[in-house]
């Protein structure tokens, strides 16, 4: 199973403040980890919101909202995706993350990552399961378990 930890932002990410030393050492030995153990998959900081867009749907039409966004609680900062057994690991690999100074009460979500193995193998036919592996092959993913 995927998952994705979430690491949300705060008014200093928002900024574009860059982490302490202190910070960024924590966070590469957690990532270490992870890899040690053999469940990372992918592991980002993302940029303030001010360098991103959203993209609003009304009526047919696409509308492109630069940012910054108001709300810095409802925005992220960056995420872990992870490969586990369940649910509850996910959960224990989140409980490990370093909290970095001044995001206390801000937490993180995990979110069960959509896999194309959570499709039954007869729901889905065999040249669009076909067309989904090479896909992945190609671009070097994983093939999920059965």
């Amino acid at each position: 199973m995927k998952f994705m930890i979430v690491g949300k932002a705060n008014a200093e990410t928002e900024a574009g403040a860059l982490p302490s030393q202190e910070v960024v050492d924590n966070m590469h030995a957690y990532n270490e980890s992870l890899a040690k153990a053999g469940v990372l998959l992918a592991a980002e900081g993302l940029y303030p919101s001010s360098q991103g867009a959203q993209i609003a749907y009304s009526g047919g039409k696409s509308t492109v909202i630069d940012g910054p966004f108001a709300e810095a609680k409802e925005l992220i900062a960056g995420f872990w995706l992870i490969q586990v057994k369940s649910r509850e690991e996910a959960i224990e690999w989140a409980l490990r993350v370093p909290v970095p100074p001044g995001h206390e009460g801000i937490g993180l979500d995990v979110w069960r990552v959509f896999d194309a193995s959570d499709v039954p193998d007869d729901s889905l036919p065999a040249e669009e399961r076909a067309r989904e592996e090479a896909l992945r092959e190609r671009l070097g993913v994983d093939q999920p378990d059965a």
